[in-house]
């Protein structure tokens, strides 16, 4: 989904080897540097045409500025709340507890804010009222999902409901708030057991570093008060499995995604990080594919 406001102005303009325009560089700042944020720094280190890596943060600045240290064109590290005066665009990738941190910044000065915790904009949708004031942009990226244009574009119609079952490895949701307070285990599991069921502002909350994918959803299409979830703790699957079915007066869809996870985090997929990279690219590319 694209919560988009006025454009922004650029900082400069880079040019290709004939000395012709090749569009606008944007410098990007990301916040927060575990598993997702350092690949989207060694891609932009590597190059994306029209965008530069301007400055990172991280909880743990001594060891974001080693891995800073390796980069080609290594970068400042700064506090979480610098990023916005050191960027045009601002990736959103740490923990929720410090979303606001990075978002209120970014979306005072106007900035293009891209958020991965997608589940903390859900209480913070004063943010998109407040973006409306100073012509900043939200993007939120497909992230782990699969299907948000086509659901964006049944939304311009009549959608009656929107559900989302979410497998995951058991070790992937260990250590949830929901699993916590209902006092659920997951340990030792021999079959799939359904740990929710509910709706997608609920999920968000007893998962909430488990199912932004959900989030992502509710806000393509009718809602997360009206999106429904289900989780499952999985011992069968060896990747985080998605089914989204959607019932519309334009179409009937159901797609499934299996991702990938992370080395350093089984909670998130790795085409996470790739979805961000493919966001950034679309900014600048003279060709975007999809809505």
């Amino acid at each position: 989904m694209i919560i988009a406001m006025e454009t922004m102005p650029v900082t400069a303009e880079t040019k290709d080897g004939a000395g012709r325009k090749s569009g606008p560089l944007l410098r990007v700042g990301v916040g927060g540097f575990g598993a997702i944020g350092r690949a989207v720094a060694r891609r932009l280190d590597a190059g994306i045409p029209g965008l530069t890596l301007a400055a990172v943060s991280a909880r743990r600045a001594a060891d974001a500025e080693q891995k800073v240290g390796e980069l080609g064109h290594p970068v400042p590290v700064v506090p979480l709340e610098a990023l916005a005066e050191c960027a045009d665009v601002i990736v959103e990738c740490a923990p929720a507890s410090v979303f606001a941190q990075v978002a209120e910044p970014a979306i005072r000065a106007g900035r293009i804010f891209v958020p991965v915790s997608v589940g903390a904009l859900l209480d913070r949708m004063d943010l998109v009222d407040l973006a409306r004031e100073t012509g900043a942009r939200i993007i939120v990226p497909t992230g782990a999902l699969l299907g948000l244009d086509a659901l964006r574009a049944a939304a311009e119609g009549g959608i009656a409901s929107v559900t989302l079952v979410t497998r995951k490895p058991p070790g992937g949701l260990a250590g949830a708030p929901y699993l916590e307070r209902q006092g659920i285990s997951i340990d030792n599991l021999s079959e799939p057991r359904k740990i929710f069921d509910g709706t997608a502002r609920e999920g968000v909350a007893g998962f909430p570093a488990n199912v932004n994918v959900a989030a992502a959803l509710s806000l393509a299409g009718i809602g997360p008060d009206r999106t429904r979830l289900e989780i499952w703790a999985d011992p069968t699957v060896t990747r985080n499995t998605h089914q989204i079915t959607v019932e519309a007066d334009s179409a009937r869809f159901t797609m499934t995604i299996e991702n990938v996870p992370t080395e350093e985090n089984p909670r998130t997929g790795r085409i996470t990080a790739l979805s961000v990279i493919a966001t950034l690219r679309g900014l600048t590319a003279p060709l975007k594919v999809g809505t």
